[in-house]
């Protein structure tokens, strides 16, 4: 029985290979080893770093995080001790076998190269490319335009010897035009979505990004959109906290499936509820079989 279930959660994300779709999301639990091996250990599948970046940078001052009606908005402003203050977490997180995602950013493609050549040592499972945050003046400039997001992309994947994700926002014109450049340039998955902008007074720079419930739809459109114009999978991200929600996402294309705001709203535990619950809802389908089940 647990063989069967196992085939029935597996996926394959870039060549690597998942106990199950579901992977803990940037920007939720930071880039302590201690917990995001517990992540891990409570039955993620993978697990993503909090965005890291070239020098040490406190972030924006609070209020930084906000409980909206329906979700988190947050103008944190990528705080990170600067990649080359990491090594002792990268050699534990190395070290632990966990499927560690790096997430990194920048403010110049140069920033994401010197990053990447870096941290790519430490043989990360896979490596996001965060191009695409709200609350930082220059965050989204890469996911904006298709012919910054293709640069920045073509001059990693030169470097990386590790499979790229890029990250992209909801905020633009044209995502699916985004993502076919990226793809184009060699990325060998898609991050859909990142937060969408939104303004609040409240917030210490008066604007920031929507996560949680109010941004789902959102993000089952964008995966959809994008899946039936790519061929690279697709990390779906958006207001997912049960198992309905996670089997929609995959449904609309999603290879797998990021939990952000669900562990503010249930804990880490989610992780293994979650699996649960998406376990009833796929009726003894395996997760591969349901990839895009809806666009077919």
């Amino acid at each position: 029985m647990k063989s069967s279930l196992n085939k029935m959660f597996e996926i394959n994300l870039c060549g690597v290979k998942l106990r199950n779709p579901f992977i803990l999301a940037s920007g939720i639990l930071g880039v302590g080893a201690p917990l995001l091996k517990r992540v891990y250990s409570k039955g993620a599948g993978a697990v993503t770093t909090k965005s890291i970046g070239p020098v040490e940078r406190i972030g924006n001052k609070n209020p930084s995080v906000i409980e909206a009606d329906n979700g988190l908005m947050n103008c944190v402003g990528l705080p990170t001790p600067g990649f080359l203050n990491m090594k002792d977490e990268f050699e534990e997180l190395m070290a632990s076998k966990v499927p560690v995602i790096y997430s990194v950013y920048g403010s110049s493609i140069e920033d994401y190269v010197k990053i990447v050549e870096f941290i790519q040592k430490f043989k990360p499972a896979l490596i996001e490319l965060n191009i695409s945050c709200p609350n930082k003046a220059e965050g989204m400039l890469f996911a904006q335009d298709k012919d910054l997001a293709y640069d920045l992309v073509k001059k990693v994947r030169a470097v990386s010897k590790i499979p790229i994700i890029a990250k992209l926002t909801p905020n633009c014109k044209d995502i699916v035009e985004i993502a076919i450049a990226c793809e184009k340039a060699g990325a060998d998955a898609i991050t859909a979505i990142n937060t969408v902008l939104i303004k609040d007074k409240d917030l210490s720079m008066g604007q920031g990004g929507l996560s949680g419930p109010a941004i789902h739809s959102t993000a089952i459109e964008a995966v959809s959109k994008i899946h039936k114009a790519v061929k690279i999978p697709i990390i779906g991200i958006g207001g997912v906290n049960n198992g309905k929600e996670a089997l929609d996402m995959i449904k609309a294309g999603a290879t797998a499936v990021g939990i952000g705001s669900g562990v503010y709203y249930r804990g880490i535990e989610i992780f293994s509820e979650i699996l649960e619950e998406l376990k009833k809802e796929l009726g003894g389908k395996s997760v591969e079989e349901m990839i895009g089940y809806d666009n077919k």
